[in-house]
């Protein structure tokens, strides 16, 4: 590039800064049989691949990978779905799959502000509080009184009168977190028999109508997630709730049970077996473990304490040579995050290249994944989405 052409590039960019304008790049590999990955091809990819066909929408604020589909929300409320498109995940109201980024027409004119892809449903949030859900409803999972599924979004009527802020879908169950002025609470439906609901100290086959969440009583709610027979919740003093499946063959358990460990934490992620968190000085633990039985690159002299005897210890995941963590993501059986300086770190199970190393091999510890882009020489801010098998990274 001659210096004419780099005296050009750096005026520009400085214009763009003047003016709020941000770069965005989005990539997507692994699993992308179902077109979930956003390329436009029904193939996996072992490699990092830019996203081409979001360049004509406006910006990506948020992102959730499910089994095979993906949800993205833009800086407008406006709401794309992609990928498998079976039971009406996508809200399309075609049940096909979708290979490229589509706006989910029946929620134009509504304000989203959260939204999360279940294994094969689909949920949203709007400004207003009001929740929005499509796909699979065979286990009560859509919230709506019934076990029918959607293929186009539907309002939850029975928080018609309620203000959600945020909600979280797992294998066959949804979450819901309501905010309120003295007290938070959480609500759960659809299939409870791993104790995922939290609403019970007895086994629930399933429930289409929201319940209550027991055991958080003047708990303030800071993040709710689930993700396969999982669910969990960090209170906004740094305190981790776990409930439904347990790891590593423990007893499950049917009402949210704090982790003992005196850290301060503000992100959880869970896959199938495992769950990342995240410390406020950007230190990474992780509970469980990855079912092909490789090492998972902890520390084992860094221990915390657990819930019981026979739950799995909280154990700390190796050093990141000086650089601190500041998001994590995990997908059924693999994990990835995002470090400081904007590197994007991978590991565990690789068998369709979720791990973007350009290969399929299983890695025992984080290892980083290169995004070769001429037009990303500068440090650049990540996000990063698993999905049960395929990551997506949000530069800007």
């Amino acid at each position: 590039m001659s210096k004419m052409m780099e005296e050009t590039e750096r005026v520009i960019e400085q214009e763009e800064e003047k003016e709020g304008l941000v770069k965005e790049e989005i990539w997507s590999w692994g699993a992308g049989t179902e077109g979930q990955l956003g390329t436009g091809k029904l193939q996996d990819e072992h490699q990092p691949q830019l996203i081409h066909s979001l360049s004509s929408f406006t910006s990506i604020s948020y992102l959730s990978c499910g089994g095979a589909h993906v949800i993205a929300l833009t800086p407008g409320g406006r709401v794309l779905t992609w990928g498998r498109g079976t039971s009406g995940r996508l809200g399309h109201v075609e049940m096909v799959n979708c290979l490229h980024p589509k706006y989910v027409e029946s929620l134009e004119g509504v304000f989203i502000t959260h939204a999360s892809a279940g294994w094969n449903h689909s949920g949203f949030v709007s400004d207003t509080g009001y929740v929005f859900t499509c796909g699979d409803g065979s286990f009560g999972q859509l919230g709506h009184g019934d076990y029918v599924s959607r293929c186009s979004p539907v309002q939850v009527l029975h928080f018609k009168t309620r203000h959600v802020v945020q909600i979280a879908c797992g294998m066959r169950h949804s979450l819901v977190l309501l905010k309120g002025d003295t007290e938070d609470l959480i609500y759960g439906f659809g299939s409870g028999k791993r104790g995922q609901l939290g609403i019970s100290d007895d086994k629930q086959k399933s429930l289409s109508i929201p319940h209550v969440t027991l055991g958080l009583e003047n708990v303030k709610i800071r993040i709710i997630a689930a993700n396969g027979d999982h669910s969990a919740a960090i209170s906004l003093n740094g305190h981790l709730y776990i409930w439904g499946r347990a790891f590593c063959g423990a007893s499950d358990v049917y009402r949210p049970c704090r982790v003992t460990a005196d850290l301060p934490l503000i992100q959880v992620a869970l896959g199938w077996n495992h769950a990342l968190v995240l410390t406020g000085d950007g230190e990474v633990y992780m509970l469980g473990r990855y079912n092909y039985n490789v090492p998972t690159g902890i520390q084992n002299d860094n221990l915390m304490k657990h819930i019981s005897e026979d739950e799995a210890v909280m154990q700390r995941v190796i050093d990141f040579d000086s650089r601190k963590v500041v998001q994590i993501g995990a997908g059924a059986e693999h994990s990835a995050l995002v470090t400081d300086d904007g590197s994007v770190m991978t590991w565990g199970w690789g068998e369709h290249g979720q791990l973007g190393l350009g290969d399929t091999d299983d890695q025992t510890g984080p290892r980083i994944v290169s995004l070769c882009n001429e037009q990303s020489r500068k440090p650049c801010v990540g996000r990063v989405y698993c999905g049960s098998g395929f990551t997506f990274i949000v530069r800007t």
